[in-house]
């Protein structure tokens, strides 16, 4: 199978070695999205709950360049650095998901990039 590159302006450019999203077939990986302003690559103000917001914006934005939607999303990684803000994370995502519910995994984590507090990645399979 061919692997097509994903990409958007709509979401924060790769500040790495990496692209983000993958297509193969009818599923995508999106790479880790953290909450990054796509037009100024800085970090958003506001704390949690504003990183939560961006981050699924983010998503959001690659999801459509796809040609999906978060609704699609099979299975939705989250890494928080703090993992009392799970609760909040749960109330966000019933804002953007409707059942049923991708399979999920959070994972509390020392750090992550930018110092971020929330990073999220997925699987998405189109139909």
């Amino acid at each position: 199978m061919t692997r097509e590159i994903i990409s958007t302006e709509k979401a924060p450019a790769a500040i790495g070695t990496y692209s983000q999203a993958v297509k193969v077939g009818n599923t995508v990986y999106l790479s880790g999205q953290i909450a990054l302003i796509p037009e100024t690559m800085q970090m958003v103000e506001g704390g949690i709950e504003a990183e939560i917001r961006r981050v699924f914006a983010n998503l959001t934005a690659v999801c459509e360049a796809a040609g999906g939607t978060l609704q699609d999303i099979a299975k939705l990684n989250i890494f928080l650095t703090d993992l009392s803000h799970f609760a909040l994370v749960n109330e966000i995502m019933a804002e953007n998901f409707v059942q049923p519910y991708p399979a999920r995994a959070a994972i509390g984590v020392a750090q992550l990039p930018k110092n971020a507090l929330v990073e999220m990645d997925g699987v998405l399979v189109l139909n």
